[in-house]
């Protein structure tokens, strides 16, 4: 045999090798795929089996599932849709759990064990429908009481919504969204870690949120213990009508679901109220009781500070009966403060009509509505302000000279000699409908006291104050020249007592034109109509 006959037949024979290596190779992809179709085939109803079982010993319930698929030509991935659980012991339409889309992935190895062990089931839609309370008694335990089927390490979910719901007259629903949430450690009878995203609807933004929950008491579950820590930033305060601001809070968690005590901070450097517009800055420290199987919540106390001032209050922040909001209420108390602080969160007008320390307390309500939070604002209470001294010039100056005059000094008042008193004021206030109601307000400044009734509204458009003011000189003794002696006569008729004056006087106007003068044409009946506006 020549070289090339040799050549031609090594090649020959290299060839015939090569087509044989390829006619295997197809065979045994041919085999693969006609076994993993015959697999699949058989692993899907099985699976499927497995997980209708495993949800519905865990949880007592008839379980429907819309779609499931076995992939297992790439690993092991399953995906599926539309799975409702309906517990036996309620005779209902609604499911208690909805799950719009799962998937998850495990091994040959982790399929062949009992329970089946999945690492990470993704979910995306889950609606979450819990009866009354008192029929919650009612639900299965964790465990069901039976063997489960699957094991599940972790639960990964994007957009759940959990409803509790009340049997209770004119109570609606509570319910949660939480955009996404992480399960750990998802066992029998355990406590399980976790990590979420709760949309907060009013203030909008979304909490960010770590712990552990559980294990879940079925029988009682406001006993099921929970614990962590959440933040909330950059939430927007203006959703909630009458008030602005940017809003950021963090702190921490414990306790039972129906008992959750929370430690926490709020930070607001620009906190206003629509009806002044003037940002201010706003801290809070608080401990509260919360009820998470209702979302009541109890605050005991809030330590805020509001610019230079000091306010504490306590109360109650309760689900109303229907879904227009809270219902507020709150005992607060001023000290070591500032009233042009509390001015300047409240009223128009800049700079504050005033300025001085105040101390005071008062009940605030704050009712469910639509209402802009300045329109339906609630206060009753008593104040105390001392060294009060007001910033208009012009209403100060004026302050001054009835000051001098009251004591004897009218010279001094009609060379406008500068006195720049301080004033006190103290009495009784009603808020409501943006008008600011005084009762049994007595003002003093050195020679003057005053008593008066009166109604001040919050844009400073409005004042209306009757009232009696007592100086300590004599009228003849407020003025001049041949004033003060044709007054001479008629001092009796205006002394108190004997000595100094009483005559009847009026403050009206508004805050930029305030008028002040003698009230003799208003009658007791007027000032009744007063108290009442």
């Amino acid at each position: 045999m020549t070289p090339k006959t040799e050549i031609q037949a090594s090649k020959s024979k290299r060839h015939t090798f090569l087509w044989i290596v390829a006619g295997c190779l197809v065979v045994v992809l041919i085999a693969g795929l006609v076994a993993a179709i015959w697999f699949r085939h058989r692993v899907e109803p099985i699976l499927r089996t497995k997980v209708i079982e495993s949800l519905s010993t865990r949880f007592k319930s008839r379980v429907e599932l819309a779609e499931f698929h076995v992939d297992v030509l790439n690993g092991l991935a399953v995906q599926g849709s539309g799975i409702k659980l309906y517990p036996d012991v309620f005779d209902t339409d609604q499911p208690l759990f909805v799950v719009s889309k799962f998937s998850f992935r495990t091994t040959w190895t982790k399929l062949l064990r009992s329970p089946i062990h999945i690492e990470r089931v993704f979910v995306e839609g889950l609606e979450i429908n819990l009866p009354p309370k008192d029929q919650r008694k009612n639900l299965p335990s964790a465990s069901g009481g039976g063997k489960v089927s699957i094991y599940l390490n972790e639960i990964e979910v994007e957009n759940a919504h959990l409803v509790l719901g009340t049997n209770k007259p004119g109570k609606v629903p509570l319910d949660f969204d939480i955009r996404h949430l992480v399960l750990n450690s998802v066992g029998n009878e355990q406590s399980m870690r976790f990590k979420a995203t709760l949309v907060n609807p009013k203030p909008i933004g979304d909490i960010q949120t770590t712990g552990n929950f559980g294990p879940y008491n079925s029988i009682d579950p406001g006993s099921s213990p929970v614990n962590g820590e959440y933040e909330f930033t950059n939430a927007d305060l203006s959703t909630i009508k009458g008030i602005a601001g940017i809003l950021s809070s963090k702190g921490e968690y414990s306790g039972e679901l129906g008992e959750i005590t929370v430690d926490g901070t709020t930070d607001t450097p620009d906190f206003r109220l629509t009806i002044s517009g003037h940002p201010v800055s706003l801290h809070t420290d608080f401990h509260a009781i919360v009820d998470g199987t209702n979302g009541d919540t109890y605050l005991q106390p809030v330590n805020a500070t509001l610019l230079h001032s000091h306010i504490v209050a306590r109360g109650s922040v309760v689900r109303a009966k229907d879904r227009n909001g809270h219902h507020i209420l709150l005992d607060a108390t001023v000290d070591n403060s500032r009233i042009e602080d509390l001015l300047k969160l409240g009223v128009r007008t800049d700079p504050p009509v005033m300025t001085g320390a105040v101390r005071l307390k008062a009940k605030i309500e704050i009712p469910p509505g639509m209402q802009p939070v300045s329109d339906k604002l609630r206060l009753k209470g008593r104040f105390d302000v001392t060294g009060a001294h007001f910033t208009t010039p012009a209403t100060q100056k004026k302050i001054d000279s009835v000051s001098l005059r009251a004591q004897g000094k009218p010279k001094q008042a009609a060379d406008n000699i500068p006195d720049n008193v301080n004033s006190r004021m103290k009495g009784d206030f009603t808020l409501l409908n943006s008008n600011l109601t005084l009762t049994g307000l007595e003002y003093t400044v050195p020679g003057l006291r005053v008593n008066m009734d009166g109604v001040y509204s919050l844009d400073g458009n409005k004042f209306d104050f009757h009232g009696k003011a007592r100086t300590d000189a004599k009228l003849s003794q407020m003025t001049t020249g041949w004033k003060s002696l044709l007054l001479k006569p008629v001092d009796p008729f205006f002394s108190k007592n004997g000595a100094g004056t009483e005559v009847p006087i009026k403050v009206t106007g508004t805050r930029s034109e305030p008028k002040l003068g003698f009230d003799f044409g208003h009658k007791d009946g007027d000032k009744s109509d007063d108290k009442q506006k």
